[in-house]
């Protein structure tokens, strides 16, 4: 009986331990006693002020939502690894790239562009495509999109591109008449609208689709050799786009498919894979193009710049928690590592800042410090303090550099950039010399099939019929024929234009 009683209590003291660590508590740990009925003055009177877990349950309920991205608000991740193929450190200090079978974890982005948080995955929009790496010299953000080019060439036309995108202030509604009124002034994006009125304007799900950096970058050497390079990674699973009615008749069954199709691909264990390559242009060579290299609405062609394999990425993680691995999952190109440095690209330059300024304003001034965007393998190791949400404890009483004292965070001239010439110094605002805004984009419609053509065809005048000013169409189709006759042709006939029409003053 008395080794009955002994067990009975051990049982007990059990189950309070067991109960206690599942208690309801509040954010500051007391315990709640009730969490389904409010505080009030009597059974039937009004609910009290006093009631502290009412209050800062309500106060948290109220402030879960942070500002979504103003772009790429819709998005879906997941994490995996990359394992590098070949050293390239005849080029690049990158460590990451340095050894073959060398492993670097990474996350990885998946977004639309213009859409709001809410919105459907089957619109015809860019899919932004952001790997992160974390390596053992820093966080490197490869922030990319599934097409190798973009609508613009120069920040200063970012803000007002978003604009005519985005719904418009008056109606609230996406508006093809603003849309291409804009686009009627920008020459250069032919090359993008030809990209993305084609059969792959709209994926069929986020493991069919490709990326590019966009951008060009520096890779540098041990010796400050600089190289000029370019990302592209390419789907294992094949690229595959929707048309239009396809996307209709998917969106009403589920309009977050996108989503479904990753999270479940990895679930079961059907991991998702890409190779990752570069394009290498020697220093020497930049200029020897009928285009500018470093203009992000030009494609480098794989004919004069062949791809080189640096690995392959594979996703086999989902996100335990959307909210902090996704939602604050921040990427911004400045978040370069030794050996990868900025191109003079116009787009490039104004996105160092704005990326990193976007998150300051959504995650707040320690962004960085958030798990998910911590650099894992490489630890900050500086004196940038205090701010909110701040959970670092500075012991010392030395916050600043350089210091007499020992042990304290000193640079390394290993680590400087590559000394870079300029032989025309005066500041200017001008385009760029090379502009050759419609060559690329004839080249890409001659090399569509008959069928493709005619899809592009007919998913520009879907979209460009709706617009009611007719000079605005005449201007882009224009802008089309331009690019090649044949495409700017039929374009006009779709949208019901005679060739007298553009003789008319």
């Amino acid at each position: 009986m008395k080794k009955f009683k002994v067990a009975l209590l051990m049982l007990m003291a059990v189950a309070s331990v067991h109960a206690q660590s599942n208690l309801l508590k509040t954010n500051s740990g007391a315990p709640v006693g009730d969490n389904q009925n409010s505080q009030t003055a009597g059974v039937n009177g009004p609910v009290l002020l006093q009631d502290i877990h009412l209050v800062e349950k309500l106060a948290s309920f109220d402030r879960e939502r942070i500002p979504e991205r103003v772009v790429h608000a819709r998005g879906a991740g997941a994490f995996g690894e990359f394992v590098a193929e070949a050293d390239l450190s005849a080029f690049t200090k990158a460590k990451l790239f340095s050894a073959k079978g060398k492993v670097t974890p990474m996350a990885v982005r998946f977004s639309t562009v213009i859409h709001s948080a809410g919105s459907p995955e089957t619109l015809r929009d860019p899919r932004g495509f952001a790997l992160k790496f974390y390596t053992e010299e820093g966080n490197y953000d490869i922030v990319g999109n599934d097409l190798p080019v973009f609508f613009i060439r120069d920040a200063m036309k970012f803000p007002d591109m978003v604009h005519s995108l985005k719904p418009s202030p008056v109606t609230n509604k996406q508006d093809q008449n603003r849309i291409f009124d804009f686009f009627s002034h920008i020459p250069e994006a032919t090359n993008m609208f030809t990209y993305l009125y084609s059969d792959i304007g709209i994926p069929a799900t986020f493991r069919n689709i490709d990326g590019s950096s966009v951008h060009g970058f520096k890779w540098v050497n041990a010796k400050g050799e600089v190289t000029y390079v370019k990302y592209a990674w390419k789907t294992l699973q094949g690229v595959k786009g929707l048309t239009p009615k396809e996307a209709e008749v998917i969106q009403g069954k589920d309009f977050q498919h996108a989503t479904t199709d990753l999270y479940n691909a990895i679930a079961k264990g059907d991991n998702p894979k890409w190779g990752l390559y570069v394009q290498m242009i020697k220093e020497a060579d930049l200029n020897s193009f009928d285009f500018s290299p470093l203009d992000a609405t030009k494609n480098w062609p794989e004919s004069k710049i062949p791809l080189v394999k640096l690995g392959t990425f594979t996703l086999d993680r989902n996100p335990k928690n959307f909210f902090e691995e996704v939602e604050e999952l921040a990427f911004s190109p400045a978040d370069l590592v030794p050996g990868v440095e900025p191109s003079e690209d116009r787009l490039l330059q104004g996105r160092l800042f704005s990326y990193f300024d976007t998150q300051r304003y959504r995650l707040g001034a320690n962004f960085q410090k958030i798990p998910v965007n911590s650099p894992k393998n490489s630890p900050a190791n500086n004196h940038n303090q205090n701010g909110a949400a701040d959970d670092a404890v500075n012991t010392s009483d030395i916050n600043y550099q350089p210091s007499v004292e020992p042990n304290t965070p000193n640079d390394d001239s290993t680590f400087k950039v590559a000394q870079t010439a300029y032989s025309n110094v005066a500041i200017a605002q001008k385009k760029i010399e090379k502009t050759s805004d419609f060559a690329q984009a004839g080249e890409l419609y001659r090399s569509y099939s008959t069928e493709m053509q005619s899809h592009l065809i007919s998913n520009l005048a879907g979209d460009l019929g709706q617009v009611t000013n007719k000079d605005v169409q005449k201007k882009m189709i224009i802008f089309f024929y331009m690019a090649d006759r044949d495409y700017g042709m039929r374009l006009a006939a779709a949208l019901g234009f005679t060739q007298a029409d553009f003789m008319k003053k």
